[in-house]
């Protein structure tokens, strides 16, 4: 059985799971292959002081060491600047030192996992500035707007909103509802978790469908602005 460490840093949720096909962790999102979960979804950032603490302690509290993963998969974004750096350093710090295979998993996609209502189309998005949000969206098997930066108005996702039920999933839902008003839809305020990467590991795993660890980037979006 493969064991792949889960690394969510892309929000305010500083997240830890361990995926494995044995996984036996209890949750309502339907996810599998979930070992454990760890995880600090305070307001603040915490991930410079919690993330190399939580990964030695969801490895020990499991009797694993770092030298019995097989892989470690990174949310790659879109998300936080900072949040994405500390994310991605310490996965390819533990890549490199153990010589194994990094995986990156779209920070939308795995979002949108925590959507349990199977007939609605899903609209991952991500807080962004002012009225801003970073989204996608996803139907049961595919993506079918890939993600960008959206200035929210209320003809945004029109298309969609008029033919479909949508759940809008994320830290932007809120300013969205406010803005359309549209009670046939479903929103739910979260932010994105590593317990919804241990499906997507475990299949790209089986795959092989890894990233080169010396010039993997995390996936910004738009460029970092300082102002």
């Amino acid at each position: 059985m493969s064991l792949i460490l889960c690394v969510e840093t892309t929000s305010t949720n500083c997240s830890v799971a361990l995926a494995s096909e044995s996984g036996s962790y209890r949750n309502k999102l339907g996810v599998v292959n979930c070992l454990d979960l760890l995880e600090d979804n305070s307001d603040g950032y915490s991930h410079g002081e919690r993330l190399h603490i939580y990964i030695k302690e969801i490895l020990s509290r499991n009797n694993f060491s770092e030298k019995d993963l097989d892989a470690v998969a990174v949310s790659e974004g879109p998300g936080s600047y900072t949040g994405l750096r500390i994310g991605v350093a310490a996965v390819k710090g533990l890549c490199f030192v153990l010589d194994i295979p990094m995986i990156a998993i779209s920070t939308l996609e795995s979002l949108s996992k925590q959507n349990t209502i199977t007939d609605n189309l899903t609209v991952p998005m991500l807080d962004a500035r002012r009225m801003e949000v970073y989204a996608a969206v996803f139907d049961k098997e595919t993506q079918l707007l890939p993600a960008t930066a959206v200035v929210l108005e209320e003809g945004s996702f029109s298309r969609f909103r008029e033919s479909e039920t949508i759940t809008f999933i994320g830290t932007g839902v809120n300013k969205f509802k406010e803005l359309i008003q549209e009670e046939k839809h479903s929103y739910i305020t979260s932010n994105p978790t590593s317990l919804t990467m241990c499906d997507i590991a475990i299949k790209k795993y089986k795959k092989s469908d890894i990233v080169d660890v010396a010039y993997f980037e995390p996936f910004y979006l738009k460029e970092f602005r300082t102002g």
